[in-house]
């Protein structure tokens, strides 16, 4: 998770904006959730690392202090369920809650996206998505609200070639976030989102270095932003962080990019 510069991401010193509170985050076991995982346990979260891979949820929780490992398909309504009970037995509530897991599929033109390609991605980003934001939801009616936020991505507020799937189920979680926002306002729920554009995980990392030429494909994949570089996962964590914490108190519906200025153009 390393990042532009040595200190990318990085708690400030003394913050504990999440001591004593509870965050579940999905997709914990590699990328952008495992980033956002470590980013609250260092600000005093007890942390749940929920993901698919087991070993990888495992792997992050054991590195972390006082945290517990979850197995969750997200796509499967019934296990999401199961995990917030689970969640809420060891805990006895939920405060935060980092809606990241997410697959990016295949990547073809609208055209020559097949069925089976379409739904594999609607089931996890847009239905998994659903099934974990109506989860945290009911959990948090009756603790006093909480702070829930989505991983969207730039591709939800403008769209890019090849991705369709991705981006229809991306744009559809910033309309969830939206509405979810407003319906829970006055139980003091908030939920935003974050947008980011490219950000450089492992998986991009070894996307560029499999190309023909990988000089070239990171250079293409760069030229998305005005600022020069890629952000790290330590840098998305900080925005998730910012809105899940009490200085984001008074905003709820907020689709925050994490772009370097891509949607200033």
């Amino acid at each position: 998770m390393s990042g532009a510069g040595p200190q990318a991401g990085a708690p400030v010193p003394g913050t504990h904006r999440f001591a004593g509170r509870i965050a579940l985050v999905t997709g914990a076991g590699s990328g952008l959730g495992c980033a956002c995982a470590v980013r609250l346990a260092a600000e005093g979260a007890t942390v749940v690392a929920a993901d698919i891979d087991s070993d990888g949820a495992a792997a992050v929780a054991a590195e972390l202090p006082r945290a517990t490992a979850l197995t969750v398909d997200v796509s499967d309504a019934a296990a999401v369920d199961a995990a917030f009970a689970r969640a809420l037995d060891e805990h006895g509530r939920l405060d935060v809650v980092v809606n990241n897991a997410g697959i990016v599929g295949p990547q073809h033109p609208l055209h020559e996206t097949g069925d089976e390609d379409w739904r594999a991605v609607m089931a996890v980003n847009a239905d998994g998505a659903f099934h974990v934001l109506r989860g945290a939801i009911a959990r948090m009616l009756g603790a006093g609200g909480g702070a829930i936020v989505n991983m969207a991505s730039s591709t939800a507020l403008a769209g890019k070639p090849n991705l369709t799937p991705y981006t229809f189920a991306k744009a559809g979680l910033v309309g969830l976030t939206r509405s979810a926002a407003i319906e829970y306002a006055a139980h003091g729920i908030r939920v935003n989102a974050v947008a980011p554009t490219a950000v450089l995980t492992a998986l991009v990392r070894a996307h560029i270095a499999s190309a023909p030429d990988p000089e070239s494909a990171r250079r293409l994949i760069e030229s998305q932003t005005p600022m020069p570089g890629l952000p790290a996962p330590e840098d998305v964590a900080a925005a998730v962080a910012f809105l899940a914490s009490d200085d984001a108190r008074w905003i709820t519906g907020h689709v925050l990019p994490v772009d370097g200025g891509f949607h200033a153009r």
